[in-house]
């Protein structure tokens, strides 16, 4: 470490503290953070292996859900597997250029996970407010490249964050009180001007979470206006069922980054352990909720899912009827399973049984 007027000095490395003011609690605190992300990779692989492999899924919504589930992927691995080393080994050593990369990953993919869900609210209002101009206006190649604008969007908004970070060289500290590379949580220990640093990241909370979410509202606002315009309430009901995923999407990923951004910058008297438990919460509960949201409220999903299981139980069931048969040939006719007889009754309402006979 190279000391700069007593008190700043360039660090090689950082130091990740993990959660604040829980330490000791870390191994405990592991268990429900490793449930949630195993989930999490399951569910999302879960979606992405029933979308590739059932024909009726290829529509634009799915198509959306499956780029959401590789987003999950991405933002829970991008910082669980170090934030698992700090609970069970106390790794928390992170060189510069690595902090910086995880910076750019966590804050870009949220970005175009913010991208997703608005291009899932227009494919919503579309499907709904003009059913017959669904699949011309969602084509295969419009979806396509608004799942690439979301990307790059993302990309564009988030890279000078990293190279404002770079061209700091003293900080007053190499300890990080946080869990993972939080843009605020570095830039607070630089021993200089962070001004820019600081309005610019602003400036991107304002252009994506409060403008994404603005037109998400305005879009479900037409949705609803749409619905009460129908006469059945079944219908309505059909309608707003088929937004309930969504939504509920939503707010799992607008409210903890919402209620983290807020606490970083204007949450003084907020106990620093809330900081990072709500920082985590957005990253890790999204990708946990969402293959299960989705799972359980989209139908071909669900159906998709007990498709699965039950074509496993019925070839075993109808490898014990095939087994069985073959038992009662070897046995000739003097036992007979119960599925081997059938009932008759005719018309006079009089009952027989026709007991299938095999020989030897």
């Amino acid at each position: 470490m190279l000391p700069f007027n007593g008190s700043c000095f360039n660090p090689p490395t950082f130091l990740l503290i993990g959660i604040p003011g829980l330490e000791t609690l870390h191994v405990w605190i592991s268990v429900p953070f490793c449930s949630m992300y195993v989930i999490a990779i399951l569910g999302n692989c879960t979606i992405l292996f029933i979308i590739k492999t059932e024909p009726s899924l290829h529509q634009p919504m799915f198509y959306f859900l499956s780029m959401l589930a590789v987003i999950d992927l991405v933002l829970s691995t991008s910082t669980m597997p170090k934030l698992l080393g700090i609970f069970w080994f106390s790794y928390r050593e992170i060189c510069l250029d690595s902090c910086l990369l995880q910076m750019f990953v966590i804050h870009s993919f949220s970005v175009m996970e913010s991208g997703i869900f608005l291009a899932m609210a227009f494919d919503r209002y579309v499907a709904i407010c003009d059913p017959l101009r669904h699949k011309t206006v969602l084509t295969n190649t419009i979806v396509a490249k608004i799942g690439l604008a979301a990307m790059i969007r993302g990309m564009l908004y988030i890279s000078p964050l990293p190279l404002l970070v770079q061209q700091y060289q003293y900080y007053r500290t190499n300890i990080i009180a946080h869990s993972y590379c939080e843009h605020m949580a570095v830039v607070i220990l630089v021993c200089g001007d962070i001004t820019i640093s600081n309005l610019y990241g602003l400036t991107i909370g304002f252009l994506v979470l409060l403008m994404d979410s603005l037109f998400i509202v305005l879009s479900y606002i037409m949705i609803l206006l749409a619905m009460f315009r129908l006469t059945s309430v079944n219908a309505r009901l059909k309608t707003f069922s088929t937004c309930i995923s969504h939504v509920c999407a939503i707010l799992a990923f607008y409210t903890p980054i919402a209620a983290s951004s807020l606490t970083h910058r204007f949450g003084q008297n907020v106990s620093p352990h809330i900081h990072i438990l709500l920082a985590n919460f957005y990253l890790l509960v999204p990708p946990m909720l969402n293959p299960i949201v989705y799972g359980a409220r989209t139908k071909q999903i669900r159906q998709r899912v007990l498709k699965m299981f039950l074509n496993e139980d019925l070839r075993g069931e109808g490898r014990d009827r095939s087994r069985g048969w073959h038992h009662v040939k070897r046995l000739g006719t003097t036992i007979l399973p119960l599925w081997a007889r059938c009932e008759y009754r005719a018309p006079d309402g009089t009952r027989s049984t026709l007991t299938l006979t095999t020989t030897t």
